[in-house]
């Protein structure tokens, strides 16, 4: 279970990285996006920091480690799912929108696969790390 979570917040954290970059190259952090610099950034470094001590974890097996980055990848939902409800508010979800929406903000252009994706492994995620803490104690 431990490489499994290891290998869903990769795949979880390319896919994120996939948004950041579109966000970023749509002109994110302008006043027309919903997603807020710091909702973002903070979202992608606790997530990078967490997948690090994960890894440092299964080097280790230090289980203080473990349980620190579930913490952290707790926090990361929390913003996820901010994130996930400010995007949906915005039309996240439209199908109609046009091709060449200039005026909408950056983040109503993301993939609505990329994003279930994103979620989806996030999920998993969260659920892996836990089930192999309660399985490790």
């Amino acid at each position: 279970m431990e490489i499994a979570a290891l290998v869903t917040w990769i795949v979880a954290a390319l896919g994120g990285f996939g948004m950041l970059s579109m966000w970023l190259r749509g002109g994110g952090g302008s006043s027309d996006s919903r997603l807020r610099p710091p909702l973002i950034f903070g979202h992608g470094a606790l997530a990078a920091v967490g997948l690090v001590l994960w890894i440092i974890y299964l080097a280790n097996d230090s289980d203080g480690l473990a349980w620190t980055a579930f913490v952290i990848i707790l926090i990361v939902a929390v913003l996820g799912l901010t994130m996930f409800a400010r995007w949906i508010a915005g039309g996240g979800l439209r199908s109609d929108a046009p091709a060449d929406a200039t005026a909408d903000p950056p983040e109503q252009h993301f993939p609505v696969a990329l994003v279930i994706g994103h979620g989806v492994f996030a999920v998993a995620t969260l659920v892996l790390v836990l089930l192999t803490l309660l399985t490790e104690s």
